[in-house]
């Protein structure tokens, strides 16, 4: 691929050339993943250190108490980990018409599904890390231990959930220090979440699932009349899982299976391959309504049909048939913006990090505890906060998203690996609520369709359809790209507020062999975050 490697976009940030790279949302995060890799490590250790790193320096957006997902390139092949939890098991949709009558809370215990992270990064390590856990696991032991100074946009967020989060238990004990949210440079130190790694590092992680912390857990729960029991915990595993793939321009997509929203990148891009693009400029406003009315088609069928893989009524394959995606993209009106409905398919607060090394392995990684702190719940004693997936459960008995003992919810963090002649191409992710494919389908059409290098196509401003006809829109965003947007029926809002969700992307593309001539790196200035390599 030969990239322009001129950025027509305002930027703070240049791509990162290197033979080993890490990509995350917060420097001390990439910077932990890079001394894995300096101590003999591999991509995998290198994730798995950033990750829980970030668990510590970004807590606005995951935590001990997430979830998380991974697609690795091993050096012969790719493999994918789910790592999100089930629902306790004893929630039904009777449990919550009897508890919560108006729906399933945002916040609290009962939004707080099985954590899966830790016993994700120990499935990682063990098919594939090659230094010891502990190790690994070092640098945010000593960030929760010693502390850590709050970056710029960890504390605008910090800031943004305290007035909704502070009742919430154990939360205000944790994460407001002062009685109110960190200041930027302020230091911040978890003791209580440097031990609980401590005690994972020892156990291998089950610690966290049956031992001292899963305890904690548990007798917190029934404190507050929750349903979460040890068996739960000790119930859970990751799954391995394969890989879909969908072709775009001489690449091959790669996402997660359901129970995630990776099937809306698949098929929007599934239906661009219908158009062409490159024809008119990047930044027009025909180009950037097809992308938009080819997101609107993919979301339209994954809110209708995706949920836990077990209890799909259509599969995956027949959402990506090539008939059914030539026929959703003539539903496209290149004049007027259109809200569709699912398509009769044919029958049969989040973070992201990637990383690779100069032997050729690639991680595409993402952790999330769903809505920035997520449930609002820390457990005393453990610095555990969790989740609250348990959110995007559906209480209509009649969808495949219905809540149930057991089931894996809708999710929508999805880490994603391009692949090019059987050899992978770029470890990326952009994050963000439904942001997530969104960005990755805008920035993908900025490299493979207009050549432009990562960086580039992580600066451009970007749009994010809500629903409906509405769509927001940076205010970077051309003009003339938004005039045309409405003209065409779009209602567009343009966002000033840069800290507002479009969603951050870290990328690390592969430019020939690894030990030779290694990789360019890109980190979204969105964040705090950054590229780095040796």
């Amino acid at each position: 691929m030969m990239f322009d490697w001129t950025n027509p976009y305002p930027s703070v940030r240049l791509p990162v050339f290197a033979r080993n790279a890490v990509a995350t949302s917060q420097p001390l995060a990439a910077q932990a993943g890079l001394r894995m890799l300096a101590q003999g490590g591999n991509a995998v250790d290198a994730a798995i250190a950033a990750a829980a790193t970030l668990a510590i320096v970004e807590p606005v957006s995951n935590g001990l108490g997430a979830d998380c997902f991974a697609i690795v390139w091993d050096g012969a092949r790719l493999h994918g980990l789910n790592a999100s939890g089930p629902a306790p098991a004893r929630w039904s949709i009777d449990y919550f018409k009897r508890k919560h009558p108006g729906g399933i809370p945002m916040r609290g215990w009962d939004s707080v599904t099985v954590p899966g992270a830790v016993a994700g990064w120990v499935a990682l390590h063990g098919r594939f890390g090659r230094l010891d856990l502990d190790t690994v696991l070092a640098p945010a032991q000593e960030y929760a231990e010693r502390g850590y100074a709050v970056t710029p946009v960890v504390q605008h967020k910090w800031a943004a959930q305290v007035d909704a989060l502070q009742d919430q238990p154990g939360y205000a004990e944790h994460f407001l220090p002062d009685g109110h949210a960190p200041r930027v440079g302020q230091r911040v130190s978890l003791p209580d979440a440097a031990r609980t790694l401590a005690r994972i590092a020892r156990s291998a992680g089950r610690d966290f699932y049956e031992g001292e912390t899963a305890h904690k857990l548990v007798a917190h729960a029934q404190a507050h009349e929750a349903a979460l029991t040890l068996a739960d915990l000790r119930d859970f595993q990751p799954e391995w899982v394969e890989p879909l793939g969908q072709d775009y321009r001489g690449h091959t997509l790669y996402q997660l299976p359901p129970n995630g929203q990776g099937m809306a990148a698949l098929i929007a891009l599934g239906i661009l391959q219908h158009f062409e693009l490159a024809q008119r400029p990047v930044d027009h406003p025909e180009t950037q309504h097809i992308m938009l009315e080819a997101m609107k088609l993919a979301f339209a069928d994954v809110y209708a049909h995706v949920a836990d893989p077990a209890h799909m009524r259509v599969a995956p394959a027949q959402l990506l048939d090539p008939a059914y995606l030539a026929e959703r993209a003539r539903q496209i009106d290149l004049r007027r913006a259109r809200i569709f409905s699912p398509g009769q398919a044919p029958q049969g607060g989040t973070v992201y990090l990637t990383t690779a090394d100069r032997h050729g392995m690639m991680v595409s990684f993402i952790q999330s505890n769903y809505m920035g702190f997520g449930s609002g719940v820390v457990v005393p004693g453990t610095g555990v906060s969790l989740q609250n997936r348990g959110h995007a459960f559906s209480t209509d008995s009649a969808h495949p998203n219905a809540v149930a003992g057991g089931k894996r919810p809708f999710h929508t963090i999805i880490p994603a690996l391009l692949m090019r002649d059987g050899a992978p191409q770029m470890s990326f992710g952009v994050m963000g609520g439904n942001m997530q494919p969104q960005g990755h389908v805008q920035t993908l059409v900025r490299m493979l369709d207009y050549a432009q290098q990562p960086q580039a196509a992580c600066d451009a401003p970007r749009w994010k359809w809500n629903r409906g006809l509405s769509v927001d829109a940076e205010c970077a965003l051309c003009p003339a790209v938004v005039d045309g947007l409405r003209a065409r029926g779009h209602l567009l809002e343009r966002i000033a507020d840069p800290c507002t969700d479009f969603g951050s992307g870290q990328f690390i593309w592969r430019l020939g062999d690894p030990g030779v001539d290694g990789y360019v790196a890109a980190s979204d200035s969105r964040r705090d975050g950054l590229a780095a390599g040796f």
